[in-house]
C-alpha cells in the first residue's frame, strides 16, 4: 500500500510507522446500518488494510436518512456489497472480504476470530452481539460493541465505556444480564446515558419487535466514528 497516498494527511498526525501498523491490521465488523457503515468506511478512511463485513440486509428506501451506504443507487444490493464498493473506491489496495449473513450460532464457524487484530460490533440483535462477545474474547481478540442509538437525539452524550456501568438502556440491560451469566465482568461499548424517546408509529414494526426505533443521522453516525476511533487508537498504541 502506498502509505503517503490517500494516508497523507493521516501521517502527519499519526506519523508513517503507526499508519503502516494500520495497513497491516484486520478488523471485523458486524453489522452495516446506521452505526456499522460509518465506522467501517472510517477504518478504511484511516487506512486499515484488512476488512471483514458481515450482514444480510439489503439497503432499503428507509436506510436512507441515516446510513452510509444507503443510496438510490444501491436499492436493493446487500449492504456489504455497498460497503465494499465504498471502500475500495477510498483504497482500491484494501482487502476487504464480506458476509451476507445474519450472524448465528448456525453459521458461527464461518469465522475464525483468532484472525482478525480487533472486533467491532454494531448489530441491533442481542443474541448476535452476545455470540459476538463471546467468541471474541474466547479467541483472546479485543472487542467493542455498539449499544442502542434509535429514539436518541443528542450526539454529545455518546461515550465509551463499560457495559456494566451502564444505565438507561434497555439493550445494555439485556447484554449485561446475558453476560454476566456466562462470567463476562468486562466489555467495552458506545453507548449514551440519554433515555430514549417514545417515537410515533407510522407503520407496523417487524416481526419479533415491539416497534419502529426513529434516528436522526448524527446519532448513529457518531456511534460509529466512536467506534471507529477507538479501535483505530487500540491497533496503533504503543
Amino acid at each position: 500500500m502506498e502509505l503517503f497516498g490517500f494516508t497523507e494527511r493521516t501521517c502527519l498526525l499519526l506519523g508513517g510507522e503507526r499508519v503502516a501498523r494500520l495497513a497491516a491490521s484486520s478488523v471485523l465488523v458486524f453489522g452495516m446500518g446506521g452505526v456499522g457503515s460509518y465506522c467501517v468506511e472510517a477504518l478504511a478512511r484511516c487506512g486499515v488494510g484488512r476488512l471483514t463485513l458481515v450482514d444480510g440486509d439489503r439497503v432499503e428506501r428507509s436506510n436512507l436518512n441515516r446510513q452510509l451506504i444507503a443510496l438510490r443507487s444501491t436499492m436493493g444490493m446487500f449492504k456489504c456489497d455497498a460497503a465494499r464498493s465504498r471502500i475500495l473506491d477510498i483504497n482500491p489496495e484494501a482487502h476487504v472480504e464480506i458476509q451476507n449473513v445474519f450472524y448465528t450460532e448456525e453459521n458461527a464457524e464461518l469465522l475464525d476470530f483468532g484472525e482478525f487484530d480487533y472486533v467491532a460490533d454494531a448489530v441491533d440483535m442481542i443474541r448476535a452481539k452476545v455470540l459476538i462477545a463471546e467468541r471474541a474474547k474466547h479467541a483472546g481478540v479485543p472487542v467493542i460493541s455498539a449499544m442502542g442509538a434509535g429514539n436518541r437525539l443528542d450526539p454529545c452524550r455518546i461515550t465509551i465505556t463499560d457495559l456494566f456501568r451502564t444505565q438507561g438502556c434497555s439493550l445494555a440491560r439485556v447484554m449485561r444480564k446475558e453476560l454476566r451469566a456466562r462470567g463476562v465482568k468486562h466489555h467495552q461499548v458506545v453507548f449514551s446515558p440519554e433515555l430514549p424517546m417514545e417515537p410515533e408509529q407510522l407503520e407496523a414494526p417487524p416481526p419479533g419487535r415491539r416497534s419502529v426505533p426513529g434516528s436522526l443521522v448524527w446519532v448513529p453516525a457518531s456511534a460509529g466514528l466512536l467506534l471507529c476511533q477507538h479501535v483505530v487508537t487500540e491497533l496503533i498504541k504503543d
